[in-house]
């Protein structure tokens, strides 16, 4: 049948990557290396139902619920998937739907359920049958819950720290694709040279920085800017966008907060510069650019396979200044330094609209993490020279693991004295707080949080 193979291929990756707990665009960007003769038509749709039906489980489980005899959690994860794309796809494609109805249906039986052919069939035809109605419930937060698919639990944390039109906002916007930004190395490459052959906008709030832009905006961008002929060809297809290709000679691909983090830290030529959690290495290289290469920046992470990334990185790029290698950020005795970045692993709740799949984690899972973020604080604190300049930052928007953990640090340490970033920068000196959290409303960015503070 036609599509059927990009369904298939949608549905079994799904699977796996909630079977294993992955990041999905990990997941997804393997499965698409390894059907290598599958046509761009669809990779696009494939890609388009996995991750749509990955934002939206709970919207779509919600409509599940309404049209099955057993609930969602009863039923086999194969069958439930292959319903939830079948929903998705009814919901928010413009699929015939009778062809989506027999698409999913064979899929079931390929998948070997053949038993759930029947059922899968029937819950699809009622759906359509019943106008394709999400069902919404009378409680206000289980109806926000299944409107943004978001877990009550979660969004109580976030009502908790943030009125609600903030959240509103920041939900809706997660529901989105989310834009892609690029980083231009202004080393080897000039802004007349970087937009002749990369296909984007210039973001006028922040030096250097892009947004690439999408299909259907532009046909072609290429994948190294460094003098040679290159090949044109879809971001979206090559891998451009993904962990496949991140980066060129030229430029690598950078979410505006991480910019804005590494403006934050302003880091000069000839410094010493620490970023003690610094794997796959973005801000690294954005630092090192700063510094015009020159200087040294030590970048460390706990595992040598994510220092090699960083290194090779490092090296694509073209920046020489940069020592990467391993050290627990909370023991690894540092140098001295003028300025120390710790960005540290949180709950990652600021990029949903990136990783659908963070949105499900329990918070539970997240209850251990500011007394790890603590202690890389103070064990970071040690290395900044006085007079120097230590940024605290997380992809997270909880005050637990980003105000609150930065006000227990300044208590305990008064030599250190909250600063407002970006002064320097009058298109961004608005944004800056002594506590700045970023939201995609503000400038585009993800959820992000940043403290700079000044040693005495």
């Amino acid at each position: 049948m036609i599509g059927l193979d990009a369904r298939l291929l949608c549905v079994r990756t799904l699977i796996r990557s909630i079977e294993s707990k992955s990041y999905s665009n990990l997941a997804l960007t393997q499965a698409l290396m390894d059907a290598a003769e599958t046509s761009p038509q669809d990779s696009g749709l494939c890609r388009r139902i996995f991750r749509g039906t990955l934002e939206r489980m709970i919207t779509l489980d919600a409509c599940i619920a309404a049209h099955s005899k057993r609930p969602p959690e009863k039923l086999d994860l194969p069958v439930l998937c292959v319903l939830r794309c079948g929903i998705y796809e009814l919901l928010y494609l413009h699929t015939p739907e009778s062809a989506a109805v027999n698409l999913w249906t064979e899929a079931v039986k390929r998948l070997k359920k053949t038993s759930a052919a029947g059922m899968v069939n029937a819950v699809l035809r009622g759906f359509i049958r019943g106008g394709k109605v999400i069902p919404m419930p009378e409680d206000a937060l289980a109806a926000m819950s299944v409107q943004y698919s978001v877990p009550v639990p979660l969004l109580e944390a976030l009502l908790h720290d943030y009125d609600r039109e903030t959240v509103t906002a920041f939900l809706e916007d997660a529901a989105d694709a989310p834009p892609v930004y690029i980083r231009r190395n202004p080393l080897f490459a000039s802004e007349e040279k970087f937009l002749q052959i990369i296909a984007a906008e210039p973001v006028p709030e922040i030096p250097c920085a892009y947004r690439l832009r999408r299909r259907g905006e532009t046909a072609e961008v290429p994948t190294v800017i460094d003098g040679q002929e290159t090949v044109p060809m879809d971001p979206f297809r090559s891998g451009l966008v993904t962990e496949a290709k991140p980066m060129g000679r030229g430029w690598h691909v950078q979410d505006l907060a991480s910019q804005l983090c590494c403006l934050a830290l302003d880091p000069q030529p000839g410094e010493t510069v620490l970023d003690v959690c610094a794997a796959p290495g973005g801000k690294t290289f954005t630092i090192a650019e700063l510094m015009q290469d020159k200087g040294t920046v030590y970048a460390y992470d706990l595992h040598e396979k994510r220092v090699g990334l960083i290194r090779r990185g490092a090296e694509k790029i073209g920046l020489q200044c940069i020592k990467a290698q391993t050290g627990d950020a909370r023991k690894t005795e540092k140098p001295q330094a003028e300025r120390v970045l710790c960005d540290v692993p949180c709950s990652g709740f600021g990029v949903i609209r990136r990783k659908p799949e963070i949105r499900y984690k329990s918070l539970d899972e997240a209850a251990g993490l500011p007394e790890i973020q603590y202690a890389i604080l103070e064990a970071s604190a040690r290395a900044v020279k006085s007079g120097g300049v230590l940024v605290y930052s997380t992809c997270t928007v909880l005050r637990r693991e980003n105000e609150d953990v930065v006000r227990r640090f300044l208590a305990a340490h008064p030599e250190f004295r909250p600063e407002r970033p970006w002064q320097e920068i009058p298109a961004l000196a608005g944004y800056g707080q002594e506590m700045t959290t970023l939201f995609p409303q503000m400038l585009g960015s993800d959820g992000f949080f940043i403290a700079k503070m000044r040693k005495a």
